[in-house]
């Protein structure tokens, strides 16, 4: 080998050692070249606490000042690890660890080895999968969606509700929230499903108002505080209350939004009145029709922004004078605080106004016309049969929350005429036993009202004697269904015998005769006395009872209590019709003069009609007939009414 030869070798020689002591250096974590704030020797900046968005999406963090390791909490999808230094202990000065190996010529496997020792350091963050982002999204995906339900959202805000904060979605038949429950730490998704989410039905929410903190004798301004909703509430036995909603939040543009919507939506409520024309009877019942009204139900219409005209009557036929001349147009309807006196003088003025208005004349009505406005009733009377057949319960709220609310039933209503002229309108009429025990309540108006209903109901039941008359009585004609043709050919022979118009007649002694088109439901008789009939089926329930002992008609009144065979005696016919005429015996000469009791009671020649607890008088044959849904009455249909227990104090 020559000289120049051997220099070579050498060379080469050297080159392989430096390579192989560099190789060292890199593997050991010594990190040969510097970059940064490193290679001038200054120490390295520390990493700031939170992840960018950017640095997610690539798939990489900044480092912790502190500790290595520390889970930082960033915008993205979960918690993003912070990387600890490369390369060794310390702070890191640059290109060392795996990475030097590899650059200096390391295998695969030491710098697989190092990667793996990094452990979830190195790891991008991991993406949530499918179901993990369904479970962060728990309380408003576990609802349908709202395209489905035809509920498309208005609105979404925070507000803290019951001391805690909630996500609120407004849609325009429901409010539905549910409290914000922050995400555990570990990822664990068990905490965000611990809140239930809670709905209210727009169409039990009759007000919204913006909640203020105001000093006394302050009426405008204040500090917002938030929106209180107030929603019907159903309760047992037939029983609303009213409870209130606050939806807390301090700022005014946001609860102002939330307010306007939700006007916006109890606006679109058309059965709603705005405005009402009221009628008082202070002399019912303990003289408290006032305070009930003032007390109960004004305030109640007050929150619902209804407005009012209130008359206080202050004799009989106050208010059917007034609603003569009263411009019904401008109300979305009439209501009537007193007992059912009151309320039949009022249903009859509203269908007398009805009548006028329609140019028809008052004295033979067989076609009337039907009420412009709906009536409500504010049960506040010694008597409140026609308040517990709408409402199922006497209470005052009930019904001024059925009215607030718009719940309107259509109602049947006869007509009581003689054949020269029409003598009132009605729901329901009793001849015998109960008009004669109204007729003596009468005559004892200085007593207290409920001790005067129980001596009328005694006194009369010890004079218990029957009314000798004639009832005529139009049966009701009721289409079937005809499913084979048999059926259809008998029913076409019964047609051509002339079975129209078939008049029917009974004649006898009778304690008593009901004819009601109402099942005129009461606190003695929870099913009703006329239990067969309903508000509007377009026909009215005759109930007679004939001539029996003093301890059978008892038992017969007992019977109403009881939810079946109320009319399972001997002694009691009961028939569904449409019209119905009475003719009472007269009473002339001897027994005349030995009817001492009828001459107390009613004036000389007349006999006493109870008419919806309306004393009426007539001597000549009464003709009374049934007109299908002729006025609408804030109340709910009887068969969604719940059964309450039967009391009487008088039996």
């Amino acid at each position: 080998m020559n000289a120049v030869s051997w220099s070579i070798f050498v060379a080469l020689l050297k080159e392989l050692k430096a390579a192989g002591r560099r190789s060292q250096r890199g593997a050991g974590g010594a990190s040969t070249v510097l970059r940064g704030p490193a290679a001038l020797g200054r120490p390295e900046a520390p990493c700031p606490s939170r992840t960018t968005e950017r640095d997610v999406a690539r798939g990489r963090s900044r480092r912790s000042p502190s500790r290595p390791g520390r889970l930082l909490t960033g915008p993205g999808p979960g918690p993003v690890p912070c990387r600890p230094p490369l390369g060794g202990r310390g702070p890191a000065r640059g290109r060392g660890g795996a990475g030097a190996a590899l650059a200096a010529g390391g295998t695969r496997r030491g710098a697989a080895a190092m990667l793996g020792a990094a452990g979830p350091f190195l790891r991008p963050p991991r993406r949530a999968g499918p179901e993990e982002r369904r479970r962060r999204v728990a309380p408003l995906a576990a609802s349908p969606p709202p395209a489905e339900r035809g509920e498309e959202p208005l609105l979404r805000g925070i507000f803290e509700i019951g001391k805690r904060s909630c996500d609120v979605v407004l849609s325009a038949r429901r409010l539905r929230w549910s409290p914000i429950v922050p995400e555990s730490p570990a990822g664990d998704s068990s905490m965000v499903l611990q809140g239930e989410e809670e709905i209210i039905e727009m169409k039990d929410v009759f007000s919204v108002k913006l909640k203020r903190r105001r000093f006394v004798g302050q009426k405008r301004g204040g500090t917002l505080l938030g929106i209180t909703i107030f929603k019907c509430l159903h309760k047992e036995e037939n029983k609303l209350t009213d409870c209130a909603v606050h939806l807390n939040n301090l700022s005014e543009d946001h609860c102002n939004s939330w307010f306007r919507h939700l006007k916006e939506i109890l606006n679109g409520f058309q059965n709603r009145p705005k405005s009402l024309k009221v009628f008082v009877n202070p002399s019912s019942h303990k003289r408290e029709a006032t305070h009930v009204y003032y007390e109960k139900v004004a305030p109640l219409f007050k929150l619902a922004d209804i407005k009012t005209d209130v008359t206080v009557t202050e004799y009989e036929g106050h208010a059917l004078s007034v609603l003569k001349e009263c411009e019904l147009q401008a109300f979305d309807g009439v209501v009537c605080v007193g007992g059912d006196g009151s309320v039949s003088e009022v249903a009859h003025g509203l269908l007398l106004k009805a009548q006028i208005d329609a140019g028809k004349g008052t004295d033979y009505i067989p076609a009337p016309v039907r009420a412009s406005v709906p009536l409500g009733v504010i049960p506040a009377g010694t008597t409140n049969i026609l308040a517990h057949t709408l409402y199922g319960i006497k209470h005052a709220v009930t019904a001024t929350l059925h009215i607030v609310m718009g719940h309107i039933q259509p109602v049947d209503v006869c007509t009581f005429s003689t054949p020269s002229k029409l003598l009132r309108f009605g729901f329901s009429a009793m001849f015998g036993f109960g008009a004669r025990t109204l007729a003596l309540a009468e005559k004892h108006r200085w007593m207290p009202s409920n001790q005067r209903k129980d001596f009328a109901f005694i006194k009369t039941l010890a004079d218990l004697k029957p009314e000798e008359c004639e009832l005529s009585f139009l049966p009701l004609q009721i289409p079937q269904e005809d499913s084979h043709e048999n059926d259809r050919k008998k029913k076409g022979k019964n047609k051509k015998k002339g079975s129209k118009d078939q008049w029917h007649k009974i004649q006898g002694h009778f304690l008593n005769v009901s004819i009601m088109a109402i099942p005129c439901l009461c606190s003695m008789a929870p099913r009703g006395l006329a239990p067969n009939t309903r508000l509007n089926n377009g026909s009215m329930a005759l109930i007679v009872v004939q001539n029996t002992s003093r301890t059978e008609f008892i038992k017969h009144l007992k019977r109403y209590a009881s939810v079946k065979n109320q009319f399972n005696f001997p002694f009691v016919e009961t028939y569904t019709v449409q019209e119905v005429k009475l003719q009472p015996r007269c009473i002339s000469g001897l027994d005349a003069k030995e009817n001492t009791y009828l001459n107390a009671t009613s004036a000389e020649g007349n006999y006493p009609w109870n008419i919806d607890g309306d004393l009426m008088e007539e001597a000549s044959e009464v003709h009374v007939r049934v007109h299908p849904q002729l006025i609408n009455l804030y109340g709910v249909n009887t068969d969604d009414l719940e059964s309450s227990k039967a009391t009487c104090s008088c039996i």
